[in-house]
């Protein structure tokens, strides 16, 4: 199973960006953790500061790999171009977050991504990124692809990854929730 992590601008610097915030791990060395953790999957790393470099990674992963886990960084709550490049690709794409972005500044609280993404994970540090992992790999077996959950859309009564319900009518939803489930 192959699962792309893809961080967006400022988490090159993780680490030493806030770190009362943010942890004081760099990725890369959380990277290690998680590969380990998860030997029987290869876990592919991108990271760029650039909006249009994103996009790109994105179209071209989103039609081969088996997963996508994206930390779009501040492009969540300002890019309509990434969240048409998610929409655009068969890979599930969990979005996630260190922090717990609806406990934020107002302009952090709204997501353009998650609409387009199966779940939404905030709030948990660098673990958010394992809870995404393993939310892919363990529904691998139910033939997930483009949201579905193991079943059709129209099973679910759902759209653009919506999991039965409208982001604006769940707005702390997330993909934690369905895990603990």
């Amino acid at each position: 199973m192959k699962i792309v992590i893809i961080n967006g601008p400022n988490l090159n610097l993780l680490g030493i960006r806030e770190p009362e915030k943010y942890g004081f791990r760099s990725f890369e060395d959380y990277l290690a953790e998680l590969r380990a953790r998860f030997e029987g999957c290869e876990l592919e790393y991108y990271q760029s500061n650039v909006e249009g470099e994103i996009i790109n990674k994105l179209h071209e992963v989103g039609f081969s790999a088996d997963g996508i886990v994206l930390n779009a960084g501040g492009y969540t709550h300002t890019s309509v171009a990434i969240a048409d490049a998610v929409a655009a690709i068969s890979a599930p794409v969990v979005e996630v977050h260190i922090t717990n972005i609806y406990a934020r500044e107002e302009e952090r609280r709204v997501s353009l991504l998650s609409k387009a993404c199966v779940g939404v994970i905030s709030g948990f540090g660098l673990e958010s990124y394992r809870l995404a992992v393993e939310f892919l790999v363990g529904n691998e077996e139910l033939g997930m692809r483009n949201g579905e959950l193991g079943m059709g859309n129209e099973e679910l009564g759902m759209r653009n990854g919506e999991l039965g319900m409208r982001n604006e009518e769940c707005f702390d939803f997330n993909l934690f929730s369905v895990l603990k489930d």
